[in-house]
């Protein structure tokens, strides 16, 4: 077997995903026939003995599983409880054996699409924006963004120091104290829409995410969850067709990488 980067194994062993896998490396926790590595280094499986804390990694065939769930409110979407926190966790609501990574993470407060699986590689993809997979939101705020707000909002504003990305926004309902808008991102920040929303002076009324990629929601009952097909999990990975609107805007955007951090 040709050798690959040390961190894409582990995330293939189910260690942990590639970005927490780098983080690993990072911390001097990895040894590649007994010599601590870092973070670029590369190594053959099949060859080389690579260790985690001590613990050999293994490769071996695993089935990749794919599990679609609409967190309700009030759900947390990390897999392990904080001291505690009366409030259930995502992985507690879907019982199904082994560990699972969470692409799309949502605030307590959010609802809506998330992706869980134990494929290492495909949660990267999914949560690295240089591949610019779509998320959609159907987002109800306090009173009526102008059309210059939402300009502004799509264009990008300063938050922690630096520009967001570029975003496709459109009206979908305006009512006399709230208006309901269809937000389509290629990036995610911490709570980004809700802090976005507040200073530009609209805050967030409700946050459901409804699509990642074109894998959409449709009919699942909040609370909800099944194993997507090898066509779902294909349909996931395109694009919403919004993402050449998006990528327009970036060549104005200072060629600087967007963040994801999830929600």
């Amino acid at each position: 077997m040709p050798k690959e980067r040390v961190q894409k194994l582990m995330a293939r062993a189910n260690i942990a995903s590639r970005r927490k896998s780098e983080e690993i490396i990072e911390e001097g926790r990895v040894q590649v026939n007994g010599k601590t590595i870092t973070l670029g280094d590369k190594a053959d499986p099949d060859r080389d003995t690579i260790t985690v804390d001590g613990e050999r990694l293994r490769l071996k065939q695993i089935e990749n599983r794919y599990y679609v769930f609409h967190k309700p409110k009030n759900v947390l979407s990390s897999n392990v409880k904080q001291g505690d926190d009366p409030r259930s966790t995502v992985r507690e609501l879907i019982p199904v054996e082994g560990h699972l990574f969470t692409i799309g993470r949502l605030d307590a407060e959010s609802e809506g699409l998330m992706v869980l699986t134990n494929d290492g590689d495909l949660t990267n993809r999914l949560s690295h924006p240089r591949y610019e997979h779509t998320k959609t939101y159907k987002v109800t705020v306090y009173g009526q963004p102008s059309a210059q707000t939402i300009a502004e909002w799509e264009n990008g504003i300063w938050l922690d120091g630096s520009r967001t990305a570029p975003c496709y926004i459109r009206v979908l309902e305006e009512n006399p104290e709230t208006t309901v808008l269809r937000i389509i991102m290629i990036e995610g920040r911490k709570r980004q829409i809700r802090r976005i929303a507040s200073t530009l002076g609209h805050p967030v009324q409700k946050l459901v995410r409804t699509h990642i990629g074109q894998l959409g929601l449709g009919t699942l009952k909040r609370g909800g969850w099944y194993r997507l097909s090898e066509e779902e999990v294909a349909f996931m990975l395109e694009p919403a067709e919004e993402v050449k609107f998006i990528r327009r805007k970036n060549k104005k955007f200072h060629g600087r990488e967007p963040v994801n951090e999830d929600e």
